[in-house]
């Protein structure tokens, strides 16, 4: 601290000498302060305009995030949530058709769907983990965790036309026309008879 201020002092008496008493000390105190103010500005606003670049960044993707692995999983649900709607009783008799011709239609829906959304959106969707019960028809949702809205729904509805039996109607409805909509994926004949209630299990004997 010392030698600064004896290095300060040094200096405005060398360029007193130099310049023959043209600038005085006071006028050399002023220039330093001048200086040394402009400095401190430029500093603030180079601090200002890095702070304002870091807050135009765009908001990353969670770490890690993969579009193929997320539908992978979405799908791989969506199958688990069908056979646990059709429950042990209705399972046996329709699982295997379903799987041939239905499934992939709910996967290419699916797919679809998720294609209208970029990553950043696409991880905020998650699946229902319940299906309905009873004669309900929900199979499953897939909505927006953030709003909570549902996006797209998948259904099976039961149906009797005149004289053909019992018929198992699955299909879908988005959000783009409120759920109005109902798209087709398939039908799977059931029985003459009244079909078993969804998720029914076999009783143990």
């Amino acid at each position: 601290m010392k030698a600064a201020i004896w290095f300060r002092k040094s200096l405005v008496i060398l360029l007193s000498v130099l310049t023959f008493g043209l600038v005085t000390p006071s006028e050399l105190a002023w220039l330093a302060e001048a200086n040394s103010l402009k400095d401190t500005k430029k500093g603030l606003v180079d601090e200002e305009g890095l702070a304002y670049l870091s807050s135009q960044q765009p908001i990353e993707l969670e770490e890690g995030f993969n579009r193929e692995e997320f539908l992978s999983g979405i799908l791989n649900k969506a199958e688990v949530n069908a056979f646990m709607k059709f429950g042990d009783k209705i399972n046996p008799k329709i699982g295997d058709e379903f799987k041939m011709t239905i499934l992939p239609k709910v996967e290419e829906a699916i797919t679809e769907m998720a294609a209208q959304f970029p990553d950043e959106k696409l991880q905020q969707l998650t699946i229902t983990e319940q299906p309905s019960a009873g004669r309900a028809e929900k199979i499953f949702h897939i909505y927006d965790s953030n709003s909570g809205k549902d996006i797209i729904r998948f259904h099976v509805r039961q149906e009797n036309p005149p004289m053909e039996g019992y018929w198992f109607n699955f299909h879908y409805h988005t959000h783009h026309d409120s759920f109005a909509t109902h798209y087709d994926i398939g039908k799977i004949y059931w029985d003459k008879n009244t079909p078993p209630e969804w998720t029914s299990k076999q009783r143990l004997s």
